[in-house]
């Protein structure tokens, strides 16, 4: 796993952040220091994916980066579900492709790489998961995107998300933010680091509130929805189609 030194170097001019073949290059390492509770997210959704998979349709991890997600899915997931991962970046499919065969995987992956916020490639599927991939869908796309993962759903399908989010009482957001650099600084990002992301982050990485996330899957169809994780600024919801 290659170290993340991307915004190591001080930099003249910010560029919106993008997930370049450089990132993909760095990202496994860039996402467990940046956030908390990484794996254990990743665990979690694992378990509720096994939970909730049905024999004989789809699972698709949108947004998958380097697949993670999916490898850990697929030592609980049954054998006769099938896996697709999405993703928009050529970089993350390549890198995602690399690590899966690298590991011993129970079934076959397909991989493609679609833009989310123009197509929404889900059909029989039982589980859609998304981590940290939502935030990062401009606002006016989010809803269409939701209700498109509802309609590709069997019954009693289920949405698994995991976000960066903004407190519900604004008086909080900042000291949480606070807290959240702290948890960088201790996995060793400079000030230098974490100021130049947060910069590049800043018109790119856009997050709501739980409340409005819950709201949209609601408004998309989803009449069962809770929150499984929470950790200050980051949050996990499960979203169950139901007859």
């Amino acid at each position: 796993m290659e170290k993340d030194n991307f915004f190591q170097q001080e930099l003249s001019a910010i560029n919106d952040f993008t997930f370049s073949n450089e990132v993909a290059n760095v990202f496994d390492d860039m996402v467990s220091r940046s956030v908390p509770f990484y794996i254990e997210m990743q665990r979690m959704t694992a378990e509720l994916a096994a939970n909730h998979a049905q024999s004989g349709t789809n699972l698709f991890d949108l947004g998958c980066s380097t697949g993670t997600t999916m490898i850990l899915m697929d030592k609980l997931v049954d054998e006769h579900v099938s896996f697709i991962g999405v993703d928009d970046s050529e970089g993350m499919i390549h890198k995602c492709r690399e690590k899966l065969n690298s590991f011993n995987l129970r079934r076959k992956i397909d991989l493609e790489v679609a833009d989310l916020a123009q197509i929404v490639p889900v059909e029989n599927a039982s589980v859609v998961t998304m981590v940290l991939v939502l935030q990062f869908i401009r606002p006016m796309h989010r809803l269409k995107l939701i209700k498109g993962i509802y309609d590709g759903l069997t019954e009693n399908g289920v949405l698994i998300i995991v976000e960066k989010i903004l407190t519900e009482e604004k008086s909080f957001n900042r000291e949480y933010i606070d807290y959240y650099y702290d948890f960088k600084r201790r996995n060793n990002y400079s000030e230098l680091e974490i100021s130049q992301k947060r910069e590049a982050l800043e018109n790119v990485l856009i997050p709501y509130k739980t409340s409005e996330n819950i709201t949209m899957l609601k408004e998309a169809g989803f009449s069962e929805v809770e929150v499984f994780f929470r950790w200050y600024n980051f949050s996990g919801i499960i979203a169950k189609k139901t007859p």
